[in-house]
Protein backbone atom coordinates (compact mmCIF):
# COMPACT_ATOMS: atom_id res chain seq x y z
CA UNK A 1 0.00 0.00 0.00
CA UNK A 2 1.44 3.37 -0.90
CA UNK A 3 1.27 6.33 1.47
CA UNK A 4 -1.67 8.11 -0.20
CA UNK A 5 -4.02 5.11 -0.27
CA UNK A 6 -6.39 4.89 2.69
CA UNK A 7 -9.39 2.69 3.46
CA UNK A 8 -12.19 4.98 4.60
CA UNK A 9 -14.15 2.13 6.22
CA UNK A 10 -12.65 -0.75 8.16
CA UNK A 11 -15.04 -3.53 9.16
CA UNK A 12 -14.60 -5.06 12.62
CA UNK A 13 -17.28 -7.05 14.42
CA UNK A 14 -19.92 -6.26 11.72
CA UNK A 15 -19.44 -2.53 12.26
CA UNK A 16 -17.88 -0.01 9.87
CA UNK A 17 -15.19 2.03 11.62
CA UNK A 18 -13.83 5.35 10.34
CA UNK A 19 -10.47 4.72 8.68
CA UNK A 20 -9.47 8.39 8.74
CA UNK A 21 -9.24 8.41 12.55
CA UNK A 22 -6.52 7.00 14.76
CA UNK A 23 -6.84 3.40 15.95
CA UNK A 24 -7.62 4.48 19.50
CA UNK A 25 -10.41 6.86 18.47
CA UNK A 26 -11.83 4.68 15.67
CA UNK A 27 -12.27 1.65 17.95
CA UNK A 28 -14.56 3.70 20.19
CA UNK A 29 -17.08 3.43 17.34
CA UNK A 30 -17.80 -0.10 18.56
CA UNK A 31 -20.51 -0.15 21.23
CA UNK A 32 -18.93 -1.41 24.46
CA UNK A 33 -15.46 -0.05 23.62
CA UNK A 34 -14.41 3.22 25.20
CA UNK A 35 -11.21 5.21 25.00
CA UNK A 36 -9.37 3.22 27.69
CA UNK A 37 -10.51 -0.13 26.28
CA UNK A 38 -9.48 0.85 22.75
CA UNK A 39 -5.99 1.76 23.97
CA UNK A 40 -5.73 -1.62 25.68
CA UNK A 41 -6.88 -3.40 22.51
CA UNK A 42 -4.27 -1.54 20.43
CA UNK A 43 -1.56 -2.45 22.94
CA UNK A 44 -2.57 -6.13 23.00
CA UNK A 45 -2.65 -6.22 19.18
CA UNK A 46 0.81 -4.60 19.08
CA UNK A 47 -0.42 -1.71 16.94
CA UNK A 48 0.43 1.97 17.37
CA UNK A 49 -2.72 3.58 18.86
CA UNK A 50 -1.94 6.88 17.11
CA UNK A 51 -1.69 5.32 13.62
CA UNK A 52 -4.53 5.87 11.15
CA UNK A 53 -6.79 2.83 11.05
CA UNK A 54 -7.27 3.05 7.27
CA UNK A 55 -3.52 3.02 6.59
CA UNK A 56 -2.83 -0.20 8.53
CA UNK A 57 -2.02 -3.42 6.73
CA UNK A 58 -4.65 -6.17 6.61
CA UNK A 59 -2.56 -8.25 9.02
CA UNK A 60 -2.69 -5.53 11.69
CA UNK A 61 -6.45 -5.08 11.24
CA UNK A 62 -6.97 -8.84 11.59
CA UNK A 63 -4.88 -8.81 14.80
CA UNK A 64 -7.07 -6.01 16.16
CA UNK A 65 -10.22 -7.98 15.24
CA UNK A 66 -8.83 -11.08 16.93
CA UNK A 67 -8.05 -9.14 20.14
CA UNK A 68 -11.55 -7.63 20.10
CA UNK A 69 -13.07 -11.11 19.86
CA UNK A 70 -10.88 -12.53 22.67
CA UNK A 71 -10.83 -9.39 24.87
CA UNK A 72 -12.54 -10.90 27.97
CA UNK A 73 -9.93 -13.65 28.29
CA UNK A 74 -7.03 -11.21 27.86
CA UNK A 75 -7.90 -8.65 30.56
CA UNK A 76 -8.71 -8.85 34.29
CA UNK A 77 -12.30 -8.85 35.54
CA UNK A 78 -12.21 -5.21 36.65
CA UNK A 79 -11.64 -4.11 33.03
CA UNK A 80 -14.78 -5.84 31.73
CA UNK A 81 -18.10 -4.07 31.27
CA UNK A 82 -20.28 -6.85 32.74
CA UNK A 83 -18.44 -8.09 35.84
CA UNK A 84 -21.18 -10.49 36.98
CA UNK A 85 -23.88 -11.58 34.56
CA UNK A 86 -27.32 -11.97 36.14
CA UNK A 87 -28.07 -15.29 34.45
CA UNK A 88 -24.70 -17.08 34.42
CA UNK A 89 -22.79 -15.33 37.20
CA UNK A 90 -19.69 -15.11 34.99
CA UNK A 91 -17.78 -11.97 34.12
CA UNK A 92 -17.78 -10.95 30.46
CA UNK A 93 -17.18 -8.01 28.16
CA UNK A 94 -19.99 -7.41 25.70
CA UNK A 95 -19.33 -5.63 22.41
CA UNK A 96 -21.59 -4.45 19.56
CA UNK A 97 -24.87 -6.36 19.09
CA UNK A 98 -24.27 -8.54 22.15
CA UNK A 99 -24.26 -5.41 24.33
CA UNK A 100 -27.49 -4.11 22.80
CA UNK A 101 -29.24 -7.46 23.24
CA UNK A 102 -28.08 -7.76 26.86
CA UNK A 103 -29.34 -4.24 27.59
CA UNK A 104 -32.74 -5.06 26.09
CA UNK A 105 -32.89 -8.30 28.11
CA UNK A 106 -32.07 -6.40 31.31
CA UNK A 107 -34.80 -3.83 30.70
CA UNK A 108 -37.33 -6.56 29.87
CA UNK A 109 -36.38 -8.45 33.05
CA UNK A 110 -36.95 -5.31 35.12
CA UNK A 111 -40.34 -4.77 33.43
CA UNK A 112 -41.31 -8.39 34.05
CA UNK A 113 -40.53 -8.33 37.79
CA UNK A 114 -42.26 -4.93 38.08
CA UNK A 115 -39.39 -3.21 39.88
CA UNK A 116 -39.32 0.59 40.12
CA UNK A 117 -36.79 0.98 37.30
CA UNK A 118 -38.80 -1.35 35.07
CA UNK A 119 -41.97 0.65 35.61
CA UNK A 120 -40.11 3.89 34.83
CA UNK A 121 -38.76 2.31 31.61
CA UNK A 122 -42.29 1.22 30.65
CA UNK A 123 -43.82 4.63 31.13
CA UNK A 124 -40.95 6.44 29.39
CA UNK A 125 -39.97 8.47 32.44
CA UNK A 126 -36.52 9.23 33.84
CA UNK A 127 -34.99 6.17 35.48
CA UNK A 128 -31.97 7.39 37.41
CA UNK A 129 -33.51 9.84 39.84
CA UNK A 130 -33.33 13.01 37.77
CA UNK A 131 -35.74 15.88 38.31
CA UNK A 132 -38.89 15.67 36.22
CA UNK A 133 -40.75 18.84 37.15
CA UNK A 134 -39.17 21.00 34.47
CA UNK A 135 -37.27 18.63 32.15
CA UNK A 136 -38.18 15.53 30.21
CA UNK A 137 -41.76 16.68 29.64
CA UNK A 138 -43.61 15.67 26.51
CA UNK A 139 -47.06 16.32 25.10
CA UNK A 140 -49.39 19.00 26.45
CA UNK A 141 -47.46 19.43 29.71
CA UNK A 142 -44.73 21.39 27.93
CA UNK A 143 -44.71 25.11 28.65
CA UNK A 144 -45.65 27.42 31.48
CA UNK A 145 -49.27 28.06 32.35
CA UNK A 146 -50.18 31.54 33.52
CA UNK A 147 -52.84 32.29 36.07
CA UNK A 148 -55.97 33.84 34.67
CA UNK A 149 -56.21 37.52 35.56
Amino acid sequence: MDEEEIKYFVRIRNKDLDGTKSVRVALTGLPGVGYHTSGTIAKLAEVDPRARLGKLEDESVSRIAEVVDNYPSLVPVWMQNRPKDVYTGQSMHLIATDLEMAHDDDVNRMRKIRCYRGIRHETGQKVRGQRTKSTGRTGITVGVRRKKA
